[in-house]
């Protein structure tokens, strides 16, 4: 380990999130929404923390931290970047996508097992023929939490991409069509490439919150602000468990987890 780059790692995650590296626990909720850290920290009645980026809050009792890190794969992958250098057993990120079955609903989940590298911050990983592969431990904890919620989930790949306002783009739907991918969205391909080559343990659960090729099925301010109300608490609880689940399978010498040696 490059002593150099952890240092500098670290002191930007303290910049970037208001908080002390110390602060940092065992288990590690990343997401895109702050509301899911309001909902942490009032809940837990913990403090939220903020600095130049992220919204981060902390529960000594439960050994969880959240991480809010706005939208978009480049600053996902700072945040696997940074986050690879605390001793971090096991991490989840609890985001949102598009659905691209008609079958789906909203508030059903999206389980990825690989992502298509479509947003290109990725690249600077691996390159193209490398896969986005969901790490095997940590999806198979999400997998046995719904399961035994009896929550309604989906398997499959996403598409992860840069592009706003895709849905406009005739050219850009065709090509979405023609990769067969269960999901849309910004950030699943750069943190499993990203985790991959950090050795960093990292799972995620989906939300499907729209369905932007059905038929007025492009979210709007208001089906946003329907999707925050009735599922955040659901999304952020079934998180802590799935990190509790993988945790469970870590002392069971399940495989699948990474070995590092971040001390």
């Amino acid at each position: 380990m490059n002593e150099m780059e952890k240092e500098s790692a670290l002191q930007t995650l303290e910049r970037y999130s208001g908080s002390k590296r110390e602060d940092f626990q065992e288990k590690l909720i990343i997401t895109n929404f702050p509301t899911y850290v309001h909902y942490f920290a009032e809940s837990r009645n913990v403090e939220i923390f903020e600095g130049s980026a992220f919204k981060v809050a902390h529960s000594k009792d439960e050994k969880v931290s959240i991480l809010d890190f706005k939208i978009g794969s480049p600053v996902a992958a700072l945040v696997v970047d940074v986050c690879s250098f605390l001793p971090v057993k096991t991490s989840i990120l609890l985001g949102m996508c598009g659905g691209l079955r008609r079958r789906y609903k909203i508030g059903e989940f999206l389980v990825p097992v690989a992502s298509i590298r479509g947003e290109g911050t990725s690249d600077y990983y691996f390159p193209q023929e490398v896969p986005a592969l969901a790490n095997f431990l940590m999806q198979r904890a999400v997998t046995e939490v719904l399961d035994a919620q009896k929550s309604i989930y989906h398997i499959g790949i996403t598409y992860t991409t840069n592009m706003r306002f895709w849905e406009f783009n005739e050219d850009f739907k065709n090509n979405l069509k023609a990769s067969k991918a269960q999901g849309i969205e910004m950030e699943c391909a750069t943190l499993f490439t990203a985790s991959y080559k950090r050795k960093f343990t990292l799972g995620v659960l989906l939300l499907i919150s729209d369905l932007p090729l059905n038929e007025n099925g492009v979210k709007t301010k208001k089906s946003a602000e329907f999707v925050f109300e009735n599922y955040t608490k659901d999304h952020v609880e079934k998180g802590i468990e799935i990190l509790n689940k993988a945790r469970e399978l870590q002392r069971k010498s399940v495989k699948g987890s990474y070995k590092r040696d971040v001390n």
